[in-house]
């Protein structure tokens, strides 16, 4: 089995990384492959509401960049990890763009990513993780992803990098997180014979009359 995970911070090896790594840790022990991807870093442009992706539905966004690779990388995995850093209460923008058109993309082309084991993770200097974390789950939910829980929310706190390092509470969220990811992920993998649900079409309600 194979997860791919998200760095959202522009900071390579930051405490999202760490964040990150501690879930993945949990997974590598249950022999689960897990792929770190930076995106905090890259120049990503955000939606242009094109809708480009629903038109021509090749599994592709109309702006041509990495974005586009990974959500290839997204469908060929069991599972995803988001972390983001908080900013403002809120995602990281380059890491929001990613995600508003990755997952428009997979909503637009059959539910790329549906039924897939998803969780989200943040690295909060001191407020605005619980919020940051309640928008990352959103983009799962949407997208109907199978999401696990730890034993509080799923937030790590350190200022400079690497200080997510000394909180205890933390490293013991994120490794719970991992031990349960890694848990769903083997339930859903033994259990191939049992039919998941049809994907139904998606019902848009106006409530402009």
């Amino acid at each position: 089995m194979r997860v791919v995970a998200f760095n959202g911070s522009p900071r390579k090896n930051g405490n999202t990384f760490n964040a990150i790594k501690m879930v993945a840790e949990e997974l590598e022990k249950e022999n689960i492959k897990v792929e770190i991807i930076q995106v905090g870093s890259k120049k990503i442009r955000g939606c242009i509401a094109c809708y480009k992706c629903a038109q021509n539905k090749n599994e592709k966004c109309s702006i041509d960049d990495e974005v586009n690779e990974w959500i290839q990388k997204i469908k060929k995995a069991d599972g995803i990890i988001l972390g983001s850093p908080v900013y403002f209460s809120g995602i990281a923008g380059t890491f929001k763009c990613f995600l508003d058109r990755a997952f428009l993309v997979s909503s637009v082309n059959g539910g790329l990513f549906r039924q897939k084991v998803g969780v989200a993770v943040v690295a909060d200097r001191r407020s605005g993780g619980v919020s940051t974390f309640d928008q990352l789950l959103h983009y799962l939910h949407y997208a109907e992803m199978v999401v696990p829980s730890s034993n509080y929310w799923n937030v790590i706190f350190g200022r400079n990098p690497g200080e997510v390092l000394k909180d205890e509470e933390g490293i013991q969220i994120m490794r719970i997180l991992g031990k349960n990811m890694a848990w769903i992920l083997k339930v859903i993998e033994n259990s191939k014979e049992v039919t998941k649900p049809a994907r139904e079409d998606k019902i848009f309600m106006s409530f402009i009359r």
